[in-house]
């Protein structure tokens, strides 16, 4: 059975981030980044791009004023436009209304928070703590999932699989840090990254 230290040497052996951004998530601390992390639910990454694409310069505070079914149109790529509309809404209302800001929003968020927001589940509450937030947190989805039982580990609870790899990587992190990524953060971005690379094409 694999540890995490030794799957993430495997990966990152394979050069799978070439020409990727540093957090593998493009425009990672952002409120693009934000949006894009709802968008991204239930389809695939190059419909997030055309519905970002559409919205342009985007901020919460638009994402406030515009009109719901104008915007569900400009999203309409990424699916179910009309619920994604909806929630991206109410996520900035909730945002403004509790933190007053992104940048406050970014430095106070809880995982919490998050899962008590209308269509944001651990996957997508830990994406935002990781890529927008920069906070220590490993990303778990069906590709992780599916790549450890090919490895020979059988977990099948989000929270068992993120805490084996977040004990695994912490407890090497030496290891890990001398060579390349010396901040944990960014090492749980790139390894949510490589994992993602690696398992699309297969």
């Amino acid at each position: 059975m694999i540890d995490a230290v030794d799957l993430y040497l495997e990966l990152r052996n394979k050069d799978l981030l070439k020409n990727k951004p540093k957090y593998w998530w493009p425009n990672a601390g952002s409120e693009w980044c934000l949006i894009s992390t709802i968008l991204t639910q239930n389809t695939k990454w190059t419909n997030v791009e055309k519905s970002m694409a559409n919205l342009g310069e985007i901020s919460l505070d638009k994402l406030i004023e515009i009109d719901e079914l104008y915007l569900a149109d400009l999203i309409a790529p990424s699916g179910f436009k009309n619920q994604k509309s909806k929630r991206l809404k109410l996520l900035a209302n909730n945002i403004i209304s509790d933190f007053g800001n992104f940048e406050n929003f970014k430095e106070n968020v809880t995982r919490q928070w998050l899962l008590n927001q209308k269509g944001i589940g651990a996957e997508s509450a830990d994406s935002i703590l990781c890529y927008v937030c920069f906070r220590e947190v490993m990303v778990v989805d069906k590709y992780t999932q599916r790549l450890l039982s090919k490895k020979g580990v059988e977990f099948f609870e989000y929270d068992d699989i993120q805490y084996f790899l977040q004990s695994g990587i912490e407890s090497r992190f030496d290891e890990i840090s001398k060579e390349n990524e010396n901040d944990l953060n960014l090492c749980y971005a790139r390894f949510h990254g490589m994992i993602v690379e690696f398992s699309k094409n297969k």
